[in-house]
Order: structure tokens, then C-alpha cells, then sequence
């Protein structure tokens, strides 16, 4: 019953991400800042999203190229801007995790920025559907080399973790990594939790160009 409910935060979630874009809340000249209070907004006038599991994040330009735990100086969205928004709305008590990447503009580099990290992801999800055990390591370092093989670097620390009835289940070890998709994490990402009950793993891509200081991102439940 878990993953239902997982899958209808999921759809729920992504029906806020097109409200997004049909209200055009993605513009230039608008702070990050700003258009992540309007994003909240709208996820509560709308859906009636209250909470967010994890820190809400729009990063634009250069900040692109952060990770997760960093916290870039707040930017003003440029003209011919490439920008990510990735939200944790928390439905019905169940946990989403959802990532998109926005190009403003027309340039060919971040258009196909765009499109190879959301193509990689469906592309790495059809590989793991195939799998009967599967690493986490491993898993990470398949999505560094379909990383590469379409001419990008991987920027995340990890690509990916689980998710589930917030708050979703932690590591008895604080430091412990056997949540993470992670490349010192080589657990099988199929084992079970304490109770037995089956995980449920977000799959996250950030795939960079340091040289033109651009990032991408697409992130959902695997």
C-alpha cells in the first residue's frame, strides 16, 4: 500500500510542478528567492501542501552547479537562464521528492542539458527495473557513467535515497550511508527495512559543466 500512496504524492506533486508553469511563475529578473516563496504559495493555495520533508531549493546560473547541502547566495534569474527547482511536499502524510530542470531562452547547450538528464533518468530506471540485486554503489556509479557517456560530469554526492510515510525511516547509525545511493554505500538497495517492509528509493541526477558553469537536474521516485 506504501508505494500507492508514495505514487500519489508523486502525482499530485507533479500536477504542482505544472501549475508552475502554467502560471508562469518561472521568469526573468525574479530572485530565487522570490519565485521560491511563490512556489510555496501556490502549493498551498492549490494543493493545500502545507509541510516540505526537506529544504525547498531553486537554483539558477552558476548555483546550478551546487549540491544539496550547500546554501549558494540568493540570484537574480537571467534572460537566457537554465534553473532547477527540486521540492519535498509531504501528501496525505506520504513523502514526494520531485526535481525539473527550466531553460529560459533558446541556447542549444542548456536545452540539451535539459533533456539528457531527464532522458538518462528514465534511461537508468529501465536498467533497474532489470536488476534482482542491486549495489547502491553500484547504482551510483552507472548514473556517473551515463553521466559522462553524454559528455557531462555527475555533480551529486549521491544519487538518490529512500522515501515513505514521513518521516521515513532512519539509519540507526547517524552517519550510516545505507539510505543513500551512494558510491560507499554497497548494500542491496532491495533489502528490506527492520519491519521487513520493501524500500521505496528516489532516483536524483544532477549532471554538470563546470567549464560554462550550468547544472541539471530530474529527480522522482525510481
Amino acid at each position: 500500500m506504501s508505494r500507492e500512496k508514495l505514487l500519489h504524492a508523486q502525482y499530485i506533486s507533479l500536477q504542482f510542478f505544472k501549475a508552475i508553469e502554467e502560471n508562469n511563475l518561472i521568469i526573468s529578473g525574479k530572485s530565487e528567492e522570490q519565485l521560491n516563496i511563490e512556489v510555496c504559495d501556490l502549493a498551498l493555495k492549490k494543493f493545500g501542501i502545507e509541510k516540505h520533508w526537506h529544504k525547498k531549493i531553486v537554483r539558477s546560473g552558476k548555483n546550478t552547479l551546487a549540491i544539496y547541502p550547500d546554501n549558494p547566495p540568493n540570484r537574480i534569474i537571467d534572460k537566457d537562464d537554465i534553473l532547477f527547482i527540486d521540492l519535498g511536499p509531504i501528501v496525505e502524510g506520504y513523502e514526494a521528492d520531485i526535481g525539473r530542470t527550466y531553460v529560459l531562452g533558446n541556447d542549444a547547450k542548456k536545452l540539451k542539458l535539459k533533456k539528457d538528464v531527464e532522458d538518462a533518468w528514465y534511461e537508468i530506471q529501465e536498467w533497474y527495473q532489470q536488476q534482482t540485486v542491486l549495489k547502491a554503489s553500484d547504482l551510483f556509479n552507472y548514473a556517473v557513467l551515463k553521466a559522462k557517456r553524454l559528455g557531462w560530469e555527475f555533480g551529486g554526492e549521491i544519487a538518490g535515497h529512500i522515501v515513505g510515510k514521513f518521516p521515513h525511516e532512519q539509519p540507526a547509525d547517524p552517519k550510516s550511508l545505507e539510505l543513500d545511493i551512494h558510491p560507499d554505500n554497497h548494500d542491496d538497495i532491495y533489502l528490506r527495512d527492520a519491519d521487513g517492509n520493501q524500500r521505496h528509493w528516489i532516483l536524483e541526477l544532477q549532471f554538470i559543466d563546470k567549464e560554462n558553469e550550468i547544472g541539471g537536474y530530474f529527480e522522482q521516485l525510481l
